[in-house]
């Protein structure tokens, strides 16, 4: 595995530079894990980050809640080829505008109703491409809030019920587009199960991983390991934007499945660490191989790739997280399936070395395109894996 000199290096360059106040970063293989703690909770410097720091972590949420929809096919009170308006009644009869570039009154019924297994695909017609000018993506801003400011949301039968009345930009399972899926997600696992997203996620995905600070809100007992959270201002400088005290004090009105989480990175190392092993662990099994494979593996095609190139870099999509089909950049192993997260997180687990890599900060992401401190950690990172498996 790579020197904690390497690793540590690395994160260390971007908390002195001010790109970020803290990091956190792990490279796990089997029971051989590096954990760095580099940093401050906050630019105040109040407090050292550490291994157990709780990191609001966006955008990886959506991993875990694809996993728990699988959770619900498994047991049969779903199936992946099921309408989803038995459960979503709002969205039975949608409108497609009649091309990408239409305006949003020029539109057609839907070719076929929305399924599972578009929502877990992120292929609903629903979400963003690549360009957000086109005059639906416009419309969907108004409804598809900012993730990292769950506050902005409303409930999620009042979501819902916005969100049916912007046409797709696509036809069902024709287009990948980022981002509504995994929230139309969150919102199918509550109703199904007659459980809250946080309550049914705390019983059937936290609790039996041991996930112990993976939740919507941050109690005041943990919120000394809570780290503050930034936005970059001019001139390199950081914007506070949440407290520990702020957003994630209670739980929202509207619980993102896309991503609403707080964690540690051993929390997510603990999800990952279930998905490698087939779906097992402590004793319980969450999921079969099965939908583990379904999981982790690519569902798009090469046109669908293209049309999400802005977020995808050429990459695919399994259910709730991106899966490498091709060796663009030293850490795409194909098969790596992981994500990004908007307020500067990354995890990734890569089945052919069984890796784990996860980082965590605190710095919001300006745009979908991952950070130079993201692209620098995962070359170490990947350069861990190989020396650990003997390639190269």
């Amino acid at each position: 595995m790579t020197s904690t000199t390497a690793l540590h290096e690395t994160l260390r360059r971007y908390v002195d530079d001010g790109t970020v106040p803290g990091a956190v970063g792990l490279v796990a293989r089997g029971e051989d894990v590096e954990v760095v703690a580099v940093g401050a909770r906050d630019a105040d410097g109040s407090a050292p980050m550490t291994r157990d720091s709780i990191f609001r972590i966006a955008s990886i949420t959506k991993p875990i809640a694809a996993a728990a929809v699988l959770m619900l096919v498994e047991e049969g009170r779903i199936g992946l080829d099921d309408p989803v308006d038995a459960w979503l009644p709002e969205l039975s009869k949608p409108m497609v505008v009649r091309t990408p570039s239409s305006p949003v009154d020029d539109v057609v019924p839907a070719a076929r109703p929305i399924t599972v297994a578009d929502l877990l695909s992120s292929r609903p017609g629903w979400g963003f491409p690549s360009d957000f000018s086109l005059p639906a993506v416009q419309a969907l801003f108004g409804v598809q809030r900012d993730g990292r400011v769950p506050r902005s949301w409303p409930d999620p039968d009042t979501w819902v019920a916005e969100l049916a009345r912007v046409p797709l930009l696509y036809q069902p399972g024709e287009a990948w587009l980022y981002g509504t899926a995994s929230d139309l997600q969150g919102v199918l696992i509550a109703r199904v199960s007659g459980r809250t997203l946080p309550e049914f996620l705390a019983e059937r995905v936290f609790g039996p991983l041991g996930m112990t600070d993976t939740a919507f809100e941050v109690p005041a007992a943990k919120r000394d390991r809570f780290t503050s959270y930034y936005r970059p201002a001019d001139a390199g400088a950081l914007q506070l934007a949440d407290p520990p005290d702020g957003d994630w004090s209670r739980i929202p009105a509207f619980p993102s499945g896309g991503g609403g989480l707080v964690a540690t990175a051993d929390d997510w190392l603990a999800f990952a660490r279930m998905l490698l092993n087939g779906g097992e662990a402590n004793g319980h099994r969450l999921l079969t191989p099965t939908s583990v494979s379904r999981l982790t593996t690519n569902h798009l095609t090469a046109r669908q790739r293209e049309i999400g190139a802005l977020f995808l870099e050429g990459q695919g999509w399994g259910y709730g997280g991106q899966v490498d089909v091709t060796p663009a950049d030293p850490w795409n192993v194909p098969g790596r399936y992981g994500w990004v997260g908007g307020t500067g997180t990354t995890a990734h687990l890569v089945p052919p070395t069984g890796t784990i890599t996860i980082l965590l900060t605190q710095v919001a992401m300006e745009n979908p395109t991952p950070t130079p401190l993201m692209r620098d950690f995962w070359r170490v990172t990947a350069g861990a894996a190989q020396n650990a498996a003997g390639i190269g």
